[in-house]
């Protein structure tokens, strides 16, 4: 389905609790989706270093609107809390990088609302949840450590509110324009079969099993903790079923799919993740390996590269309901009530999938009941695929927000196959897509800056 490649990619809202370099815990210009531990606090963070507190006023005027010293102090100070390794940066080129990076944003987030790009209420309720569940902490506990960060709940919504703009924006001003060609296809295979495309990051699956570590727990209740993590991880090295054992002893809310986090290129996991699996076989287990999150047990499902011919992935078997959010007579807050009421008279046998498909989608595949086909990995954007990786087969996710409207998803079956030529293809595709994406996203981010006018006042003070 065309348009659910194009899906607003939520999940990477994950992104808003990590620091990329210099460019502040709210840059997703090019994060996908998270898997695994996102740093939210776990323990008890070193302070950062002391900022010093000046009258508020304005340092910069981006097409006649302010930035402020209090918002490149807020950028900083949350930036030297997630990120020690800030700290080397020279002060003042650390200021400078900071400033203009909001001078980036305000001007994109201009255009935006130029452009008419908006984003409701519902949407930036589930992109709370989704950063929550990524972090495996429920949504109170997220909005309870923000507190603690010194960050405003209706801060953290304007936060989240501003990147999903973001993001939709460069939707439309990139990724819908970005072609690869046949020929260019046939050219990366014919350099991988040389083995001129070491460059290009292997695609990777993994299965995790966490054991968490609540936050401020004592050296002692860590050292438990460990305890158990480590002998999970002699069990599963013993030949026990990780799918069972992570169904009976993991702490991830979505421990019934196994821990499986998905195919994906390495450079979307965590660091550590690929770290600890890099001389793992496939197959072998790796770890328990220490992230903010708790303790984190990992098998290595699949490695290949990009399109390989010998690649193995796990294919699912997917259908669904949309009910478009350019719909006048409906909004998307009523969208979500009415999939909602579906799913219960699904859950409670009274109604059929197809049936409600059939007469409700909006969409191409209404026709065949939503049936989507089996599905590769990367096949859909992130925030469908990460709700769909979470479904066991037969289960009916929550209703999913995305910019073109509301779905239901049911996940009917999972297959372990390789990928046919057509679909080594496609993969191929898809990475190399991915990487002219990065590059024009540079581009286009220079020239919206570049037509912005930006008159610099007093310097910052931080």
């Amino acid at each position: 389905m065309n348009h659910i490649r194009s899906l607003l990619t939520l999940a990477c809202l994950a992104a808003l609790t990590a620091t990329a370099g210099a460019q502040g815990i709210t840059d997703i210009m090019r994060t996908g989706p998270r898997v695994g531990p996102a740093p939210m606090p776990t323990q008890p963070r070193p302070q950062a270093a002391p900022v010093r507190r000046s009258a508020e006023y304005i340092v910069a005027l981006v097409n006649s609107e302010p930035v402020t010293n209090n918002e490149v102090q807020s950028r900083m100070e949350r930036l030297l809390r997630e990120n020690p390794d800030a700290e080397r940066i020279p002060r003042a080129e650390l200021v400078r990088m900071v400033l203009e990076r909001l001078i980036n944003e305000r001007a994109q987030l201009q255009m935006g609302k130029e452009y008419g790009v908006k984003v409701d209420e519902v949407a930036v309720d589930q992109a709370e949840q989704t950063v929550a569940r990524q972090n495996q902490i429920s949504v109170t506990e997220l909005r309870r450590r923000v507190a603690a960060e010194g960050l405003s709940q209706d801060q953290f919504r304007r936060d989240l509110r501003d990147q999903l703009i973001l993001t939709r924006l460069r939707d439309r001003e990139i990724e819908a324009k970005i072609k690869i060609s046949d020929t260019e296809v046939d050219q990366f295979i014919k350099e991988q079969r040389a083995g001129a495309n070491a460059a290009f990051p292997p695609n990777v699956n993994m299965a995790q099993l966490i054991v968490l570590v609540p936050e401020n727990a004592s050296e002692a209740d860590v050292a438990k903790l460990q305890q158990r993590a480590q002998a999970l991880a002699q069990r599963a090295r013993a030949g026990e079923d990780f799918t069972k054992l992570v169904q009976d002893n993991s702490d991830a809310p979505d421990r019934a799919g196994g821990g499986v986090l998905g195919v994906r290129s390495a450079d979307r996991y965590p660091a550590i993740f690929v770290e600890a699996t890099q001389s793992t076989p496939v197959g072998g287990i790796a770890g328990p390996i220490r992230s903010s999150a708790g303790f984190h047990v990992l098998k290595l499902l699949s490695k290949s590269q990009p399109g390989a011919s010998d690649a193995v992935v796990t294919q699912t078997q997917v259908r669904h309901i949309l009910l478009r959010n350019n719909d006048p007579k409906r909004t998307t807050a009523e969208a979500v009530a009415q999939l909602t009421e579906f799913k219960k008279r699904l859950v409670a046998g009274t109604a059929d999938f197809a049936g409600l498909a059939r007469d409700n989608s909006q969409d191409g595949t209404s026709k065949q009941g939503g049936d989507l086909g089996w599905s590769r990995p990367g096949m859909f954007v992130p925030e469908f695929e990460e709700a769909m990786n979470r479904l066991a087969p037969g289960e009916i996710s929550d209703p999913v927000v995305s910019r073109f409207g509301v779905h239901l998803i049911q996940v009917q079956g999972r297959r372990e196959a390789k990928l046919s030529q057509a679909e080594q293809r496609e993969a191929v595709r898809a990475v190399m897509r991915e990487k002219r994406v990065e590059q024009a996203t540079e581009t286009w981010a220079q020239e919206v800056r570049a037509r912005a006018y930006v008159e610099y006042r007093e310097a910052p003070q931080t």
